[in-house]
């Protein structure tokens, strides 16, 4: 008896899961898409000159640890407890196609997340691998997911796999180019500034 009344939960249960959810994610979101663009800098930082480079390094390694642990991580852990939340209160959901591929991108930005602290962890002791443009195109991947899962969450079994598709396409499209635009335009800055 006492067990049932402890798991009985206040009709706006629902409400308050869904709302913590919602800025789990935002707060989330905001945190992967600012610790790359720092991978980059961190990255970007051993082309300055030998006595102002490790500071530079030494900065963006507390900024990304700070990021991770004070806001990423609790986003992402607000997000996976409320939405846990949601599918006990909601357990059909489950059986439904839109969430099962919700919960499979869901799984891919998990692994993204924990791929990013061992990143942190390479750039940390200096045997990080990736180049800035390689980062960049990393840093994307986050924005693609996000794409994706909200069209889930809005269409759920009425997706618009068509037109999904193509708007995917012409996304990536856009973002390798504005990737190639910007390594070039980097690249002439450099240059110029050699030159003058």
């Amino acid at each position: 008896m006492a067990f049932n009344k402890i798991m009985t939960l206040p009709p706006e249960a629902y409400l308050w899961f869904k709302t913590l959810h919602i800025i789990g994610v935002v707060v989330w979101f905001a945190g992967l898409f600012y610790l790359v663009r720092l991978f980059i800098y961190h990255v970007e930082a051993k082309d300055l000159e030998t006595e102002i480079s490790k500071a530079f390094m030494d900065q963006y390694a507390l900024m990304e640890l700070r990021l991770s642990n004070i806001i990423t991580t609790p986003g992402m852990i607000l997000t996976v407890s409320m939405a846990t939340g949601l599918l006990i209160i909601e357990p059909s959901w489950l059986k439904q196609g839109w969430m099962q591929a919700k919960l499979l991108f869901v799984s891919a930005l998990l692994i993204y997340h924990f791929f990013c602290y061992r990143l942190m962890g390479q750039l940390k002791i200096g045997e990080c691998k990736w180049t800035g443009k390689q980062l960049r195109a990393l840093n994307e991947l986050p924005t693609l997911l996000l794409v994706l899962i909200v069209m889930l969450v809005v269409f759920k079994n009425q997706f618009p796999m068509e037109g999904a598709t193509w708007f995917i396409i012409l996304l990536v499209v856009l973002m390798a180019a504005s990737i190639q635009f910007y390594a070039r335009w980097r690249r002439k800055r450099l240059e110029s500034s050699k030159i003058g």
